[in-house]
């Protein structure tokens, strides 16, 4: 039984100690402190910063005319179904499809039916009442007529010449005219087909100047305008000079789109309505600088730009405008003049990290000169 008591209380007094030393907080620096005052004598020595090597270059700097390039369609200048304006049998079709016409020429004509007897008969009553009225006059004149019967007389001549009026209309209704020079796409009657008010009789079109059409973006909106000059390129390959005569002021509702017609001369008609065509439009000429594609890229933002390096070898981030996307090189604007660009390495480097600069390989450069060359050239 005392046995038991001594370890008991020995227990009891081991705890107590532990715990006055536990509050002391002396614990957590034991070893640790002092191998930390104390400088190893076996520490590994600073190993040197190793830069990363961009290659640079200042790209070349030219006036640059974007081209705003369109898919659209040649149509007709204008374009007409000729009808009928009153029924009866077709008696003239002096047209067959491809004919050329000039403005007033006959396309048809119906048989007359007594539209002429109808008309000569109206002349003859017009000369007659015109007669009766100069008599009354004198009549009048001399004081043996009344002015009642002289008004009567007047009224007479007036419902003549409109009788007349309306026989020669009627006659003349008979025809059909071409409104304006043009071509006969298609004609949709025979001769001796009875015909009725209104029926179709050719589709007329004018060709010359040919028009082409296109939709531009809202984007591209602002920088062109009717009287501006622009390419029209035909899927033969063809290119010709045209001028835009409509910019539409309203978007078309499933495209947000914007209509443009540019006018080129056709007085050979040799181009077709309905030819696919691309139309270019040259903006004004901005300062850019001409690059490869491979030296765009993306900051940390999802910001489109380059990366450059000043003198002292860090790396700088410059948003830019695409001003031109080309198959010899994009041209950007929004570039400070004398910036070295990264075109090589501008994937590897952040913004302010210190680089070590190497000048662009020859091919590198050669292609910047190259697209600077074609720049010029085309412009």
């Amino acid at each position: 039984m005392a046995r038991f008591k001594f370890h008991k209380l020995a227990a009891v007094a081991v705890l107590a100690a532990t715990a006055a030393w536990i509050a002391t907080g002396e614990f957590s620096s034991v070893g640790s402190a002092a191998r930390q005052e104390e400088p190893s004598e076996t520490a590994a020595p600073e190993r040197p910063v190793v830069l990363k090597t961009v290659q640079a270059a200042v790209p070349p700097r030219l006036e640059h005319a974007r081209t705003i390039r369109v898919s659209g369609q040649t149509q007709a200048d204008k374009s007409a179904i000729l009808a009928s304006r009153t029924g009866g049998i077709v008696e003239d079709l002096p047209v067959d499809e491809g004919s050329q016409v000039k403005e007033g020429d006959l396309v048809m004509r119906l048989e007359t039916e007594g539209k002429e007897a109808a008309v000569e008969s109206a002349r003859q009553a017009l000369a007659q009442r015109e007669a009766e009225l100069r008599a009354a006059e004198r009549l009048a004149e001399s004081g043996n007529l009344a002015s009642l019967q002289l008004d009567v007389a007047r009224a007479n001549l007036a419902s003549a010449r409109s009788a007349l009026e309306q026989a020669q209309a009627e006659l003349d209704r008979v025809e059909v005219r071409a409104p304006f020079n043009g071509v006969v796409d298609k004609v949709h009657i025979e001769q001796g087909t009875a015909l009725m008010q209104g029926g179709e009789v050719v589709t007329l079109l004018k060709l010359d100047p040919i028009v082409a059409v296109g939709e531009v973006s809202e984007r591209d909106l602002g920088t062109i305008k009717p009287g501006d000059m622009a390419d029209v390129r035909l899927v033969s390959g063809e290119t010709l000079r045209g001028k835009i005569r409509y910019v539409s002021r309203a978007a078309s509702p499933q495209t947000r789109t914007f209509r443009i017609e540019v006018v080129v001369p056709n007085p050979d008609l040799r181009i077709p309505a309905g030819m696919t065509a691309e139309i270019a439009i040259s903006t004004d000429s901005v300062e850019t600088v001409a690059v490869p594609r491979s030296v765009v890229t993306l900051n940390h933002e999802g910001e489109l730009g380059i990366r450059a390096v000043n003198e002292a070898g860090e790396v700088h981030f410059f948003p830019i405008d695409i001003v031109d996307d080309t198959p010899e090189a994009l041209y950007l604007a929004g570039i400070p003049e004398g910036v070295r660009v990264i075109v090589a390495g501008q994937d590897l480097v952040t913004e302010g990290e210190k680089v070590k600069i190497a000048e662009a390989d020859q091919a590198t450069l050669r292609e910047l000169a190259d697209a600077a060359d074609t720049a010029e050239q085309g412009h």
